[in-house]
């Protein structure tokens, strides 16, 4: 049985050097190996299992299936010392690692008991727990020294698993450590959000973006390959919920068929709604699929490997923008409307302040100082958002904070732009907006839209712009907190709305339920809340890229928002405003909460602000 290992063992590096070559057709990728691999017991027992624990059962399963193969297989392997192999004890501990293997076998077939749910895959998948269950018996028999029947079980079984390591369930494994080791977002394993997008090359016209397979950097390649098909990404998509043409897990298989074209790939897990067959893109994606995600990172966040599902989106969208010119819908509109008036509404600048109404607000010009430059974003030319940055503005002038706004000098900020794949507006756009800031003096930036306050504080820094930017709600928090701001509670039913760009984006969550809580004694959650939001349907330029579907996003999660029985649904984004505003009635109210706050000031201060 030891020899049988030391030769499955050698089998494995074979597959392994298969494996290597797939993903050395990528482009270059600079890795710290040595901080990286040192990492990977860390990130594969906390962060990993952070993410499987979400779902007791499957990491039940899990530990017990890879922990009992594991530990069985390394201890065949020490089998090769004589005195360790001479051992009752060692025998022992062999047999008890490999019925953990078996017990967990039972539990990987228990899954697709009576029924495979669809979110898992199924094809070699089925398999899976025959050839684990006889290679882990095989193991327990040969310990207990029956090996005449346990060895040739064991064969059987380890070699149909390592047959899989290079096109199979079982590349997860070996895929899966290294990932964790070369991950192109290390920073995630620290805690960070690390979801900002770094900026792309523009000096080669040819290099655009992704338009083939192996412009993926080779750890991206690596990261496709670690997916084990469990689904999580397709259960929390909000597309794919709504039957539009993406799945994320067939998209991510649509990378690893592409990665491989000249060997049968095979997937038999649910396909993108509506497409059947094979696109234009990679040989393998179809346009629509590429354009329906709406970037909300709900896939990146419920991955178990923590695969970056839009990061490829976003790489496949520039080629498709710059270099093709094939953006759909509305988009090429709104881009043109970004190069000309500096928003994608093609409004005149001076028209920015207009929703003020005659409230006295200060611009501030080159080289004056104020304590908050509150950024409006494009939500200021719409008449609905308007009335939120009316309420928010009041609730400044009342703790009378030094505040400005940059008026006619604030283009948009660029996160359509950069979402829809032109990388080259953004930088534009990035640029001339890290001018008019640095030209000008003040403590930190506040603004109401999370989509700006992603790129300000994120993707900024990447072009020289390094700012303190904070959400608003956070600023209301922090008045309420001090006493600067008081307060009258009230017994509304609330429900919250997180945005994605805020909590799964930038890791704020807590900041706007605190202040609810001081509104109201009754805030109840979604099912779909905190991080595991579910998204309003409004980013990652959805509006303009049109996509259809059998349902609409926002009507999904103003369905969701339903069940809670709230009479209102707060929310802190512009884009979640008139997304959810714009589904039918009946249906709760939408406020945001600085309208929410404005309204419930008690009377000493709310007499320094307009009427509500």
């Amino acid at each position: 049985m030891v020899l049988l290992t030391w030769l499955l063992l050698l089998y494995a590096a074979v597959q392994a050097y298969r494996l290597s070559a797939v993903w050395r057709q990528g482009a270059p990728a600079k890795v710290d190996w040595v901080a990286g691999l040192a990492a990977v017991p860390r990130r594969y027992l906390v962060d990993v299992h952070h993410i499987v624990a979400k779902k007791p059962q499957a990491a039940r399963m899990h530990m017990v299936v890879a922990g009992g193969l594991l530990a069985g297989t390394i201890l065949l392997l020490l089998g090769a010392v004589p005195w360790l192999r001479a051992s009752h004890a060692y025998w022992f501990f062999v047999a008890l690692a490999f019925g953990f293997a078996v017990a967990g076998a039972l539990m990987v077939a228990q899954r697709r008991r009576p029924m495979r749910p669809a979110n898992l895959s199924g094809g070699k998948f089925n398999a899976l727990p025959v050839w684990i269950s006889c290679y882990a018996i095989g193991g327990f028999l040969a310990a207990l020294g029956v090996g005449f029947f346990g060895v040739p079980l064991a064969a059987v079984g380890g070699f149909m698993l390592v047959r899989q390591v290079y096109n199979g369930p079982m590349r997860h494994a070996l895929a899966g450590a290294l990932h964790l080791a070369a991950h192109p977002r290390p920073a995630r394993f620290a805690g960070a959000a690390a979801s900002g997008l770094a900026p792309a090359p523009l000096d080669d016209a040819a290099a655009l973006g992704v338009s083939a397979i192996n412009d993926f950097a080779w750890n991206r390649l690596l990261g496709f390959d670690s997916c084990i098909q469990c689904g999580r990404c397709e259960e929390a998509c909000p597309a794919f919920a709504a039957e539009q043409p993406l799945n994320p897990k067939a998209l991510i298989q649509d990378f690893c068929a592409a990665m491989r074209p000249g060997d049968a790939h095979e997937y038999a897990g649910s396909p993108h709604p509506g497409i059947n067959m094979l696109g234009p893109i990679l040989g393998q994606i179809h346009s629509e699929t590429l354009w329906s995600c709406t970037t909300c990172r709900a896939c990146v966040a419920a991955c178990p490997m923590m695969i970056e599902h839009v990061d490829a989106v976003i790489d496949l969208r520039r080629h498709q923008t710059l270099a093709l010119g094939a953006a759909p819908g509305k988009s090429e509109a709104a881009l043109a409307a970004l190069r000309y008036a500096g928003n994608p509404g093609g409004h005149d600048t001076g028209s920015r302040l207009d929703f003020t109404g005659g409230m006295d607000l200060r611009v501030l010009a080159e080289g004056e100082h104020a304590e908050i430059l509150l950024w409006l974003g494009d939500g200021a030319f719409d008449a609905r958002y308007g009335q939120t940055l009316r309420a928010l503005i009041g609730i400044l002038q009342a703790t009378k904070l030094d505040f400005a706004v940059l008026g006619e000098a604030e283009q948009d900020c660029g996160d359509l732009a950069r979402r829809l794949g032109d990388e080259a507006g953004f930088a534009r756009l990035a640029r001339e907006n890290i001018n008019v800031l640095q030209n000008r003096r003040f403590n930190k930036i506040v603004t109401a839209d999370p989509h700006a306050l992603h790129v300000l504080r994120n993707e900024y820094p990447g072009f020289g712009g390094n700012f303190s930017v904070q959400h608003h709600t956070a600023l209301i928090d922090d008045l309420l907190a001090t006493g600067t701001l008081k307060v009258a509670p009230g017994d509304l039913a609330i429900t919250y709305h997180d945005p994605c760009y805020l909590g799964r984006y930038n890791n704020e969550i807590e900041a706007p339920r605190r202040i609810l809580q001081r509104l109201s004694g009754n805030l109840v959650e979604m099912a779909r809340h905190g991080k595991n939001s579910f998204c309003c349907g409004g980013g990652g330029g959805a509006p303009v890229t049109d996509i259809p579907g059998k349902r609409r996003i926002p009507d999904l999660r103003m369905e969701q928002a339903a069940a809670t029985g709230a009479t209102i649904v707060a929310v802190a984004c512009p884009g979640c405003t008139a997304m959810l505003e714009g589904v039918v009635q009946p249906r709760a109210e939408i406020r945001d909460i600085a309208e929410l706050v404005r309204d419930a000031l008690v009377v000493e201060t709310s007499k320094l602000l307009e009427p509500a």
